[in-house]
Formats: structure tokens, C-alpha cells, sequence
């Protein structure tokens, strides 16, 4: 397997019961397979001790620009995108296999993040609530604006349209 940042042979290596693939001697990144990366993103999960600080030339050059193909599946294109809602940390990830690629340093940035997973749910929570608690609001008003309206135009049609004329069993009419 080929690291997909620098083209360095990836080295399996095992910790804490997790078989991971790290381009030892190369960019020093990490390929996960998928569910890995949730063993070792937290502080307290020791089995991600060991990948903080792979070995790395510091001659090799990673262009963070690059496309990146999945080391795993041939033909893949992973995607980056940002791993938490800090938006500190991006991540390549393959769609095909979900597998993770992290660049030297990443897994520590990202363990920094959160104390938990508490903290990391609180976080996209409050994220969620700033990007959408404002529209939210908008729109029950203007839903609650709707039925005040749609309940006037009943109250008036009640006039014209008594219940009796309906067929079924309305207690206070159709309206």
C-alpha cells in the first residue's frame, strides 16, 4: 500500500489492538481504516499514543493541494473536508471505504480538540443552534403567522358554511 501523500510504502503497524498503516521514514501520515479514527481521536485513548509521533524525513514535501487517491481502493478519490465542527483539522477520507488519511500532526489536533465525545456532541450542537436557530425561528413564525390566518378565514367561513352541511362527525364544525 502507497502512502497517498508522498508515494512512500506504508508500514503496518499495530497499537492498542488497532492494525493502522503509517508511512514510517516518509510525511510521517496515518491511513485508518474505517471506525478507526473514532479509537484514537480522544486524549484518554492510549492506542493513539503511539501515532503522534511517527518517524519522518523532513526533506519530503507534502503538497496539501494534491488530490489524493485512496491507498485502499483502487481508483478512489478521497475527499477532504474538516473532521470537527472547530474547523481546525481537514481529513481525507475515501467514500468508498470510509477509510481516514491523516497528515503528520493531525491526530494530535485533532485529540486537542475535545476532552470527549461529550464535548465534541456539545460543540456540533451549539455550532448547530448558531448556524440554524435564527432560520428556525423564522420559519415557526411565520407557520404560527399561517394558522392564525388560516384560522381567521375559517372563523369567517363559518358564517357561510355551517358544519351541518359537511357530512361526518364534526363537534365544533369543519372549521
Amino acid at each position: 500500500m502507497d502512502c497517498p501523500a508522498c508515494g512512500e510504502t506504508l508500514v503496518r503497524t499495530e497499537t492498542g489492538g488497532l492494525e493502522v498503516e503509517v508511512c514510517r521514514d516518509g510525511c510521517g501520515g496515518v491511513w485508518l481504516d474505517n471506525f478507526e479514527l473514532e479509537k484514537v481521536d480522544e486524549r484518554h485513548e492510549s492506542a493513539g499514543e503511539a501515532l503522534l509521533d511517527v518517524d519522518r524525513d523532513p526533506d519530503v514535501a507534502v503538497d496539501r493541494d494534491r488530490r489524493r487517491d485512496c491507498p485502499s481502493c483502487d481508483g478512489a478519490v478521497m475527499h477532504r473536508h474538516f473532521f470537527t465542527v472547530k474547523r481546525e483539522v481537514e481529513v481525507d477520507e475515501c467514500p468508498d471505504c470510509a477509510g481516514v488519511w491523516l497528515d503528520a500532526g493531525e491526530l494530535g489536533e485533532i485529540r486537542r480538540q475535545f476532552e470527549d465525545e461529550a464535548a465534541r456532541e456539545e460543540a456540533a450542537a451549539e455550532e448547530y443552534r448558531r448556524l440554524f436557530d435564527e432560520e428556525m425561528e423564522k420559519i415557526r413564525r411565520s407557520s404560527r403567522e399561517r394558522v392564525e390566518r388560516s384560522r381567521s378565514l375559517a372563523r369567517a367561513l363559518r358564517f357561510v358554511l355551517p358544519s351541518y352541511w359537511i357530512p361526518g362527525d364534526q363537534e365544533w364544525g369543519a372549521f
